[in-house]
């Protein structure tokens, strides 16, 4: 445990759902902990006791990539942890892969002549995930490794590798369903006998949905507020200008508003109590890059001269697409925030000094 993680409190200790089972967290509320194949090798995924439209059940949240070690967990769980139950409505947080690829499943699965098993998610992930699914390059290929070659990416094998990496997002998240139920910032969803607030959040994903239950005084955070690491934020090809950055911060700056004592369900991670101390740890960390990243840009600096600044680690090539979309990011609000200049030098790469 790190000293940032010593602030918080885990009060489920070290205890973590095993395989095909669940682990109770509040009332009708369980864990389910699934394997991922990435660096970041696990993601959290929470049922919920419904009711819905007459009928006992389940709600999911939240669902895993689409591949067969995680459809057999799930069956698993259907089987052992349900109690007889169906699953009636599925809830994708946002639009990444571990969140909403196997919803269409789930759907499938669980929906009868009499009852359709439906997605909710935000218009705008629901949509972004219905294009990525259906790309031929999704999220990679010649447009990606263009885009990082224009900001310093020009690593020949690097290139290559980006160049390759068709149909990524679709072999994560190969359909998704074609109906859905919107969900937007402020809206009360109940949710068995307990009602959920949806609280957006942006800059890691499109529209990302966080929910709140006062009655448990809980937060399903998803992607937005996890314990151990800071949530990924880039900036990508199909909005080579944004300043995700910044919607990230304002957006966890909306979490204030929940009781200190908030027991916190995260994506990544364990469940915590502590989500002030962790608001203002994400503020602090990202102050203190944007920092050093402001300090390197004395000489001109493009987001691939600028990766060693912001990480220490030796990167794979799933975890350096992600890299340099958050070295852009660091870039760019410092950019928007003119403390920074930019320029696109005569190798076409763009460079940014003070």
């Amino acid at each position: 445990m790190n000293a940032l993680e010593q602030q918080l409190h885990y009060p489920l200790g070290d205890a973590l759902p095993a395989n095909g089972c669940t682990l109770a967290v509040a009332p009708g509320l369980r864990w389910v902990r699934m394997a991922l194949p990435f660096a970041l090798d696990h993601i959290n995924l929470w049922l919920l006791r419904d009711q819905w439209e007459g009928r006992e059940g389940w709600c999911v949240v939240d669902c895993c990539i689409d591949r067969e070690e995680a459809r057999t967990h799930w069956d698993t769980i259907f089987a052992q942890e349900l109690d007889g139950l169906p699953v009636l409505r599925v809830i994708a947080t946002h639009m990444h892969p571990d969140h909403i690829g196997l919803a269409h499943w789930l759907c499938e699965r669980w929906s009868t002549p009499e009852h359709t098993c439906r997605l909710w998610a935000s218009a705008t992930d629901y949509n972004l995930a219905r294009i990525g699914s259906h790309m031929t390059h999704g999220f990679g290929g010649p447009a990606a490794a263009a885009f990082f070659a224009s900001h310093g990416l020009n690593d020949p094998a690097a290139v290559e590798q980006m160049r390759a990496r068709v149909g990524y997002y679709a072999s994560l998240v190969p359909d998704v369903p074609r109906q859905f139920r919107r969900m937007m910032d402020g809206d009360v969803i109940n949710i068995g006998p307990h009602s959920w607030r949806c609280i957006s959040g942006y800059g890691h994903s499109p529209e990302h949905i966080a929910l709140y239950c006062e009655e448990l005084q809980v937060l399903i955070g998803g992607d937005m507020m996890l314990p151990r690491i800071s949530t990924n934020v880039s900036v990508f090809d199909n909005e080579p200008e944004a300043d995700p950055l910044k919607l990230f911060l304002d957006s966890i700056d909306k979490f204030k508003t929940l009781p200190s004592d908030t027991l916190t369900l995260p994506s990544h991670g364990k469940p915590f109590l502590g989500l002030h101390t962790r608001i203002q740890q994400l503020h602090d960390h990202h102050r203190d890059r944007l920092s050093e990243v402001l300090e390197a840009c004395a000489t001109p600096q493009s987001a691939a001269d600028v990766l060693p600044v912001l990480f220490k680690r030796k990167l794979d090539m799933h975890q350096m697409s992600f890299a340099m979309g958050e070295s852009i990011a660091h870039l760019h609000t410092l950019w928007f925030q003119g403390k920074l200049r930019r320029q696109r030098d005569a190798d076409g790469v763009y460079r940014f000094v003070r």
